[in-house]
């Protein structure tokens, strides 16, 4: 039985301790193994609250959910008016009588932890603007399943280098001991409050132009050019086209290598056909690992481990 005193918010990798974050990927291993054997949330109801739209944060957390043994009720921007005649605090409050437990999908960062100020129950970062936490343990366990110990692993990140995805592959760096290289044009470069933060963990994190530097790479990543919030899709196109993960991109890569993208991906932009449907591709086992990770993540905010 959960008590109080036992439930955590889940908002950013680098607000929770290492430890709890190797044991959260252990334990979605696990689930993995057994997906249908374990129902700590019987009885129990989350709330999906979705700004944005959403595919596989929506269908991973719900059917996710009903795996645990729970129930869902999902709610759109437009139905509830997030911070629109309410403040957001007192729709955590209100929440908080009716759920056990709410995941947020949404733009401003300030909602998020709005919410889970207000909330007396866990709040879930699905997304925001800012970051992307939840993607990242899937495309961590991702990364073990198919090259197991990530210690010193040659990690390049491609493209928009101010990108929510990336600031949580920033954030879990040091947790891992990977060796993050960010390629980026200097437009798009990380805001350097982040890495020197990340730094200051101990994160090995670079940054630089050339796209050569995929050479010997382990995991190549990846996402969208233009996200649900940038107004400058021209530009963006423009300087971030030297930056597609094409077949010869991939050929310097380690032959061991693995493609990861968070999906969705928009083909013959950041990403070529023969890349993202060839052997090195892991975005769908990367896809399907949301579901298994973010299961993990509610019963390590329910206070619960059900194996």
């Amino acid at each position: 039985m959960t008590n109080k005193e036992s439930l955590r918010d889940f908002l950013d990798i680098d607000k929770i301790d290492p430890q709890e974050i190797h044991a959260i990927l252990d334990l979605a291993h696990k689930l993995k193994k057994s997906p249908l054997a374990y129902r700590p949330m019987e009885g129990k109801t989350i709330a999906l609250i979705f700004e944005k739209p959403s595919t596989r944060t929506r269908v991973s957390f719900e059917v996710g959910f009903r795996q645990l043994g729970g129930s869902v009720t999902t709610l759109t921007g437009a139905e509830i008016q997030l911070g629109r005649g309410e403040t957001v605090a007192d729709t955590g409050k209100v929440l908080s009588r009716f759920v056990d437990i709410a995941m947020i999908r949404t733009f401003a960062e300030h909602k998020l932890y709005e919410l889970a100020e207000g909330a007396s129950i866990p709040v879930i970062n699905g997304l925001t603007d800012t970051s992307h936490p939840c993607q990242i343990m899937a495309d961590v366990m991702t990364a073990q399943e198919n090259l197991g110990d990530l210690k010193g692993r040659k990690v390049v990140w491609l493209g928009d280098g101010d990108n929510n995805v990336l600031t949580s592959w920033i954030h879990i760096a040091p947790l891992f001991d990977i060796d993050l290289h960010i390629v980026c044009p200097p437009e798009f470069a990380p805001p350097k409050a982040l890495l020197i933060a990340a730094q200051k963990r101990g994160a090995k994190v670079s940054v630089n132009a050339d796209p050569a530097t995929a050479r010997d790479a382990d995991i190549v990543i990846t996402d969208c050019w233009v996200s649900m919030h940038n107004s400058d899709a021209g530009i963006r196109h423009q300087l971030l086209e030297p930056y597609r993960v094409d077949q010869a991109l991939m050929k310097r890569a380690a032959p061991s290598a693995i493609f990861m993208h968070c999906l969705p991906a928009h083909r013959g932009e950041e990403v070529t056909d023969e890349v993202i449907d060839g052997k090195q591709s892991v975005v769908w086992d990367e896809a399907e690992n949301r579901m298994h990770a973010q299961k993990a993540i509610i019963c390590w905010c329910m206070g619960v481990n059900p194996v």
